[in-house]
């Protein structure tokens, strides 16, 4: 006996045919929903009230938008028009989701088959979401022409990088040989180069006056910032660093998963290992909470989860910078403590350089883009800043030649200050 198709849903169909509405007002609830299907796929939501909750706090109700009582009332009942159709959905069988929608689930569980990274899933899922939305059909997404017209317009109709291009191009590969199947799949498209970038670097003194913003505002930021401009660790290092990686005695810290899945050690500051050796005080004061309370242990990689089971509760597998409350693991849908957020930490950065009066466009990156010329001018070679930023080819750390100044850097003196 064979199984029955499950039937799929379109909203957007079902509204064009709605006769309940006026065509003013159905054009109305398109522009609506269609505004919060994208934050809802773009922020991962599952479709229903919560969701629907959340945009409406985050989106509808900003502070910096003044919205008309006519426009609320509308966007109103078309959010309860599509909360109707989704109970109409469940009542029916029906999937409710999208192509974009079931394309990057399919990403996912691939990803999950093949033990991906989370960031890695999340970015493949968005890109398919992306490419199902331009292909438009079922057939034609599955189709290498359809992903070559699309990979085509990313390279030269928008302005991006090298890099995101070939991001662009490894997520259909993934698409198409893990997801449906194919060996070898060859798209007609050849990326375009851009040019090297040079990197936002801050002086010495804007580096202290960033901190000492940081510090009024959270000590744990301006200690996690001091971290990350002192070893040179990207924001992703920084924020996962547990306590078994930070050697005191010896002076340095140990990044274990750093980009390409690699490890390296880099330097602690001597300055810093008193106030380091404090914030793991504070957090084995977390830990021991978790474990009174009987909280989940905290995430561990894969083949370490199933070999030491029991590892995840051990306080050196806990964080540096833990958060401050418990979360669902999106994973596993375990509730444990997570490691402060990048998103957050790195806003408190954007908010501390405007309150420093750095007119620059400062992210966390920075600081280790700092901590790198900052070793060139300093007289540090090339090769050491290559080992302790942990670059795989040296040309990529060769960047810094060009935004270091004195005699290890640009080494010019302008005729201008000659003059005189």
């Amino acid at each position: 006996m064979t199984a029955t198709k499950k039937a799929r849903w379109c909203w957007r169909n079902d509204l064009a045919g709605f006769r309940g509405l006026t065509d003013m007002e159905r054009s109305g609830f398109l522009l609506v929903l269609e505004w919060f299907e994208n934050f809802r796929m773009r922020h991962e939501l599952e479709a229903g009230r919560e969701a629907a909750k959340l945009f409406w706090k985050t989106e509808v109700l900003r502070e910096d938008r003044e919205r008309r009582q006519w426009q609320l009332e509308q966007w109103s009942d078309a959010l309860k028009w599509y909360l109707g159709w989704l109970d109409a959905c469940a009542e029916a069988g029906a999937d409710h989701r999208s192509l974009a929608e079931r394309v990057r689930a399919a990403v996912h569980s691939a990803g999950g088959r093949r033990g991906l990274a989370l960031r890695t899933k999340q970015c493949y899922g968005a890109w398919a979401a992306r490419y199902a939305r331009f292909a438009g059909g079922e057939r034609e997404v599955m189709e290498l022409g359809t992903a070559t017209r699309f990979l085509g317009a990313v390279v030269e109709d928008e302005d991006c990088a090298y890099s995101t291009q070939k991001q662009a191009l490894n997520a259909l590969a993934f698409f198409f040989k893990h997801v449906c199947g194919m060996e070898e799949p060859v798209f007609g498209v050849k990326l375009r180069k851009t040019g090297t970038r040079v990197p936002v670097v801050l002086s010495k003194p804007e580096v202290g006056r960033l901190i000492v913003e940081l510090e009024k505002e959270n000590e744990r930021y301006a200690l996690a910032a001091r971290v990350q401009y002192g070893a040179g660790l990207r924001l992703s290092e920084v924020m996962r660093l547990r306590v078994q990686e930070v050697d005191l005695e010896r002076g340095t810290l140990t990044v274990r998963l750093g980009k390409g899945d690699k490890d390296r050690m880099t330097v602690l500051p001597r300055s810093l290992r008193d106030a380091v050796a404090g914030q793991i005080d504070r957090a084995r004061e977390v830990w021991r909470a978790d474990r009174d309370s009987g909280l989940a242990g905290v995430w561990l990689p894969g083949a370490l989860a199933r070999k030491f089971r029991r590892a995840a509760e051990n306080f050196e597998w806990f964080w540096m910078f833990p958060a401050r409350q418990a979360s669902v693991d999106p994973e596993s849908g375990i509730r444990r403590r997570h490691h402060v957020l990048g998103k957050v930490y790195n806003e408190a950065i954007k908010r501390a350089a405007a309150a420093a009066g750095i007119e620059k466009r400062v992210t966390s990156h920075a600081l280790r883009h700092s901590f790198a010329t900052h070793l060139l001018e300093d007289g540090t070679d090339l090769r050491t800043i290559q080992e302790v930023l942990g670059h795989e080819d040296i040309t990529t750390t060769e960047i810094y030649l060009h935004v270091a100044t004195g005699v290890n850097g640009l080494g010019v003196v302008s005729p201008l200050d000659r003059l005189g």
